[in-house]
């Protein structure tokens, strides 16, 4: 069980069933790819070589499988995904809700479809963390994605190189942002993939990161004119969503595909992020 405890865990799950079903039975958990926005975005990295130019990076976050977002719902976003010709499909966590049995192995089954050129990574999340984190790794190593736990994964076009990392949950305490520097080579344009958001401020002193790809905030869910959105989580109070330069890096807060306990947005779609790489040199 969670480290949560079961007194909270366990009223939340039958929630989550007890609505997810209905849902279903209502005929309310269909896919319309309607329901999805697609974000582009790009970003000009000084140290990136031009054979990286225009090269694509396609941000999902916060599936939630078996609230909002169903395995249906999922499948049809693989196919946008699939569609956007990424390079790398980059995750950033919260695979799960609080239900892993049976939605993790739709999670496996849906996200071993993902197609981009070089390899499809992600980062756990909280709710990864709290529930099952063996199982959800066991999903993504069935699926073929790449799970970046404190480490860094290297692409490489002819002898330019092109650097990816990724933070292990903050809110947990399983952040190691100093094994990551360990691996990674002191010069190299790279980017840190981090389930929390508001880890940009700790990530852009290090001066060793162009890109922070985070998820975690699902936006706020409903964002106010002005005022943004009024509901901010811990770790995602000063970058809930959309684009930030936090020092020399550029932060990007993707709104999440799925819902956690409210399976409400208001201004605040689900997002799939583009993002594409540009080479100053």
């Amino acid at each position: 069980m969670s480290s949560l405890g079961s007194k909270v865990i366990l009223p939340r799950q039958k929630l989550q069933l007890a609505r997810f079903a209905l849902m279903q039975k209502l005929g309310r958990l269909r896919f319309d790819p309607h329901d999805f926005e697609v974000t582009r975005i790009t970003v000009a990295i000084p140290t990136l070589e031009p054979i990286f130019d225009n090269y694509r990076i396609v941000h999902i976050s916060d599936i939630h499988l078996g609230q909002w977002l169903s395995p249906v719902r999922l499948d049809g976003v693989v196919g946008i995904v699939n569609a956007l010709e990424a390079d790398v499909v980059a995750i950033t966590g919260d695979f799960v809700s609080f239900v892993v049995d049976p939605f993790v192995d739709e999670l496996s089954n849906a996200l071993s479809n993902l197609r981009p050129k070089d390899a499809t990574l992600a980062v756990m999340g909280n709710h990864d963390h709290w529930m099952n984190p063996e199982k959800v790794r066991k999903a993504l190593e069935q699926s073929g994605v790449i799970e970046l736990r404190n480490d860094v994964y290297t692409v490489t076009r002819k002898d330019a190189l092109l650097y990816f990392a990724g933070v292990d949950d903050v809110t947990v305490g399983a952040d190691r942002l100093d094994l990551i520097l360990e691996k990674l080579p002191s010069v190299g344009p790279a980017v840190l993939l981090v389930h929390e958001p508001d880890f940009a401020d700790i990530s852009s002193a290090t001066g060793r990161f162009a890109l922070q790809l985070s998820g975690h905030s699902h936006g706020g869910q409903i964002v106010l004119p002005v005022v943004g959105p009024p509901i901010r989580g811990s770790y995602c109070k000063k970058y809930p969503l959309g684009r930030y330069q936090v020092g020399d890096m550029v932060v990007y807060t993707n709104r999440g595909l799925g819902a956690n306990t409210f399976w409400i947005r208001i201004n605040c779609p689900p997002e799939i992020t583009v993002i594409t790489l540009k080479s100053t040199s």
